[in-house]
């Protein structure tokens, strides 16, 4: 009977990665095509307002994704945790940087240089993300994160020549970095509310950012009136910032951050393959050692190992957790399974083994 049982919940588990896959390379492949599809639509809506529809559709989406979602599905816990005052600072922060500036620096950017090229700079995020991490968080930086950060420059160089002018060009590119800079600040804020509710984050942010960045594009003079560009703007936006999320948040779920990091990884390059299929953007011989070195750097960090001793004080705090790891072998008067959020404390421990700087891991270095 036991041998049974085992078999069964080696088949769930099965299954769940394989639809948590699928989840992953949905989300890469909805977030990569929306530089392309933007591109397009770039022509014809102000930078600053094209912003601001993308994330007011990733509002809407996301809305109607919590509208047909069954609520409460484990039973007396809630599935998440809420947002409460004290996540508000890193909460605007993240909305200013990651939903304000960002993507107008994003679109600004877009009319600059190529879909293939802002496509493959979207592979910086990442790195932006671990940089700041690193010096700003205190977060451990391996030799490989190094490694990758000389890989990804050296990338970054490659895309900003243009060899049939025998020039650099720099304003596009730099606000694409720019962009990837914010997002990478808003990455690290967002981390460390990551354990509330990330659909309600998420809401939050699209409603706050989309709203404000069409008001600020209608002061500086832009024409928006209701057509189909509006309408493909606000749908792109609600499957290539909204629903790419929630697909990304089920494949964190069944794969693990690692995992779906690396998966999500293909977003770049999923643009760049739509930009000259569907822009018809010229291929130069510098795209090949650029995809190489960003293949190498994502390969780097996404294998990053971190392993030491490390002590974790006794806490009692609410987030989202389930009780597949060994920092949450605690028991419940009702059966609870999968996610979910409730009160409850953890014992003072001292061990060693490999981790990421996550919601149980976020202590200092020397």
């Amino acid at each position: 009977m036991k041998l049974l049982d085992s078999l069964n919940e080696n088949k769930e588990t099965i299954k769940l990665e394989k639809m948590s896959l699928v989840y992953a390379m949905t989300s890469a492949v909805l977030f990569g095509v929306s530089i392309p599809l933007a591109k397009l639509l770039i022509e014809d809506i102000s930078p600053v307002a094209l912003a601001g529809l993308l994330y007011l559709g990733a509002f809407v989406g996301l809305s109607l994704y919590s509208f047909m979602s069954k609520k409460n599905e484990i039973g007396i816990y809630e599935k998440d945790a809420k947002l409460t005052r004290t996540d508000l600072p890193w909460l605007i922060g993240a909305i200013v940087t990651g939903g304000i500036i960002g993507p107008i620096s994003m679109m600004i950017g877009l009319t600059f240089i190529s879909g293939l090229s802002a496509s493959l700079l979207l592979n910086l995020e990442g790195l932006a993300t671990a940089v700041i991490a690193v010096f700003f968080f205190k977060e451990n930086a391996g030799k490989r994160f190094w490694l990758a950060l000389v890989c990804m420059t050296m990338a970054g160089v490659f895309l900003t020549w243009q060899p049939n002018q025998n020039n650099f060009s720099l304003t596009g590119p730099l606000l694409i970095i720019l962009a990837m800079i914010c997002w990478g600040i808003d990455n690290n804020l967002t981390r460390i509310i990551s354990d509330k509710n990330p659909i309600q984050i998420s809401k939050i942010k699209g409603l706050v950012a989309g709203v404000t960045s069409l008001l600020l594009a209608l002061s500086l003079g832009a024409n928006l009136m209701l057509g189909i560009k509006i309408i493909f703007a606000l749908l792109l936006g609600a499957f290539s910032y909204g629903i790419s999320l929630v697909f990304f948040i089920k494949a964190l779920k069944g794969l693990g951050s690692s995992r779906t990091g690396m998966f999500f990884s293909l977003a770049p390059f999923i643009g760049a393959i739509v930009s000259i299929i569907i822009l018809k953007e010229p291929i130069q011989w510098t795209l090949l050692p650029t995809i190489c070195l960003m293949i190498i750097g994502i390969w780097l960090i996404n294998n990053e190992r971190h392993e030491h001793e490390h002590l974790h004080l006794s806490i009692t705090h609410v987030h989202s957790h389930n009780h597949s790891d060994m920092h949450h072998t605690h028991e419940h008067s009702e059966l609870t399974q999968g996610q979910h959020a409730h009160e409850h404390t953890h014992p003072e421990i001292s061990h060693t083994h490999i981790h990421w700087p996550d919601t149980q891991h976020r202590h200092k270095h020397i």
